[in-house]
């Protein structure tokens, strides 16, 4: 059902929402990069310039990956990755907007993101599943432990006692019930941490698929490629292909293609997503569907 011009597209996703019973939105890095989270420009040059000198670091992404000698130092590098990345910045404006798009409708988030934007950004924390963690939290390394530890008060307390990017030894965290060492709640190994929070969301969300597969339901998905595809990407395209009132909507430059050669309600959008692309949208939204 895709059209190849730019305004009849605008008007099929109009009439989708309008008419959506269920509005399910999956969110890769794309959508966080095109809110403006800057994760290898110049504030990350910016904030991160002594560990830039010392250990020659290009980005935020590849940087989390470095092998610190000394867990004074891996500990001072965290403490400022995650408040660049989950507490420095407030809900972006490109959020904001999104949540303007959705909020009257039956909605629901799922996301690979770890930043917390649709949170901050007015999104029900009942209604986000956040499958791969939340830099907010710390997790016993082991993963046997599931009780996990906020950490903000933590992080601002590291950076301010960060000399020549070392953490004192008595800032290292470690599990206040059981003195282990920690690590951030993200999914990186097979000691990620599900806790009771997170398998709550995930049954919602499963539910809410159930439920959407026998209504009128309408997938965006924002920024989705093939780093984590079995997330959301491949689950949305099959979604699409077999249940019959559902339509893929991707917004995606780069990897606009389907992978699953059945779907037919499809659109995509290679235009640069930003404020403009949804209030173009928003706008014909407020049309009734027959405007």
């Amino acid at each position: 059902m895709s059209q190849p011009t730019f305004k009849h597209r605008i008007e099929q996703v109009r009439k989708l929402l309008y008419e959506a019973d269920h509005v399910l939105i999956g969110a890769g890095s794309g959508l966080s990069a095109a809110a403006g989270l800057d994760y290898g420009g110049a504030e990350f040059k910016q904030e991160f310039h002594e560990w830039i000198e010392r250990y020659g670091f290009e980005d935020l992404y590849s940087s989390s990956f470095y092998p610190f000698p000394t867990e004074e130092e891996r500990w001072a590098y965290w403490a400022r990755h995650i408040w660049f990345t989950r507490y420095r910045v407030k809900g972006m404006e490109l959020y904001h907007q999104l949540f303007d798009l959705v909020k009257d409708k039956n909605y629901f988030v799922i996301t690979t993101n770890v930043d917390a934007q649709f949170e901050k950004s007015g999104f029900s924390k009942d209604r986000i599943f956040a499958t791969q963690g939340d830099y907010a939290y710390f997790q016993a390394k082991g993963g046997e432990n599931k009780k996990l530890i906020y950490n903000e008060e933590w992080v601002k307390q590291a950076m301010d006692a960060t000399i020549n990017c070392k953490v004192p030894t008595s800032l290292i965290p470690h599990h206040p019930d059981t003195g282990e060492a920690l690590s951030p709640n993200l999914r990186c190994d097979s000691f990620f941490v599900e806790d009771e929070h997170w398998h709550q969301q995930a049954d919602k969300y499963q539910d809410f698929v159930l439920t959407g597969s026998k209504k009128n339901m309408l997938l965006l998905e924002f920024g989705v490629g093939f780093n984590t595809p079995i997330i959301i990407r491949f689950p949305f395209e099959q979604m699409a292909g077999n249940f019959e009132g559902t339509t893929l909507v991707r917004f995606n430059r780069d990897y606009p293609q389907l992978t699953t050669p059945y779907v037919t309600r499809y659109i995509a959008f290679q235009e640069k997503l930003n404020q403009s692309l949804l209030q173009a949208i928003a706008s014909m939204a407020t049309m009734s569907a027959s405007a």
